[in-house]
């Protein structure tokens, strides 16, 4: 399709086109925004808007039309066991556009399928829209319908919620009041940008001064399930991506290393965890690429420990060479 290049006035036009004032605003204030665009009721965007060399730019991600299953973005079956839970602190992290969203949309869909639950979902911007269904939803936008994060976790505790999803733990003050609404009988899922279940209490714990970090811990080891850290991978084997995982669910184990500042072993009780559905990300990259789903390239260049991966892949290989010898 020859179309022509767009040049500023173009741009700036369209940003006009899909922008309301307030975004419109904030782009001449702060550089930039963030939001959601329907166009009629075809398509759904992620779009964001900022400055460069003086001119508006703009890029707009597609959010997929409809709510995918646990089989369709690879989720373990075992993860729902956690959604059932009438309370704790689920993590879902990984860098962005690394499909958190759509994972978090997942399952919030799986409770408001199965559950009679209020669940209220704070966002900035709204990706996906959930009907009700055997659960009340309640869809908040930061900055339409609510100032920040904490404030709509403070003020959603009083709408007498089951479920509370915080789009992004960004800052203390949303960090504590998360873990908080966990403590005091909420599921509360959240995400962060960090890569591993190590990193991301370790993240968790830094965010606060030195001397409320113990009382953290003790918090975090009491009310934390799980985390799900995720990252996607261009496919090797069709067009489009896949999500490779690592999964630690909180054991009696895992609550004791966070408790006593050992974070730095919760690898080895993920890897000893298995049986109880745990994975670390590197293995589950190395799984993709023995089912031959992702290249040998693409896992190297996501994996946590490069080396040690290598050294599975030339053990994978000697043991295929063996066995055809034989």
């Amino acid at each position: 399709m020859n179309v022509p290049s767009l040049v500023p006035d173009d741009t700036a036009s369209f940003v006009r086109a899909i922008t309301s004032e307030r975004h419109q605003q904030e782009l001449k204030e702060k550089g930039g925004a963030d939001f959601g665009f329907s166009f009629e009721n075809k398509a759904r965007f992620r779009v964001a808007i900022y400055m460069q060399k003086g001119n508006a730019g703009l890029s707009l991600r597609l959010i997929p039309s409809r709510l995918l299953s646990f089989e369709e973005i690879g989720l373990p079956q075992g993860v729902k066991n956690l959604l059932l839970r009438p309370r704790g602190l689920i993590l879902v992290t990984g860098p962005t556009g690394s499909g958190k969203t759509t994972t978090l949309a997942t399952m919030i869909d799986f409770i408001n399928t199965e559950l009679d639950k209020h669940i209220i979902t704070i966002e900035d911007p709204i990706e996906y829209y959930h009907e009700h269904k055997k659960s009340i939803i309640t869809q908040r936008e930061v900055g339409v319908d609510i100032g920040n994060f904490a404030e709509a976790l403070k003020r959603g505790l009083r709408m007498d919620p089951d479920v509370m999803l915080v789009g992004e733990m960004r800052d203390l003050e949303t960090i504590q009041a998360a873990i908080t609404a966990a403590e005091t009988g909420h599921l509360v899922f959240g995400t962060l940008h960090t890569t591993g279940a190590k990193d991301t209490v370790n993240r968790i714990v830094d965010a606060f001064s030195v001397e409320q970090q113990e009382q953290i811990r003790t918090q975090l080891a009491t009310s934390l399930i799980a985390v799900v850290s995720q990252m996607l991978l261009p496919r090797a084997d069709q067009p489009g991506v896949i999500a490779a995982f690592e999964i630690m669910m909180v054991t009696s184990a895992i609550q004791h290393l966070i408790r006593e500042n050992q974070a730095h072993k919760i690898i080895s009780a993920i890897q000893t965890g298995t049986q109880q559905g745990m994975i670390l990300l590197d293995d589950s990259l190395f799984n993709l690429f023995q089912q031959k789903k992702v290249s040998y390239q693409a896992m190297l260049q996501a994996a946590q420990n490069p080396s040690d991966i290598e050294q599975k892949v030339k053990e994978f290989t000697y043991s295929i060479a063996n066995h055809k010898k034989k």
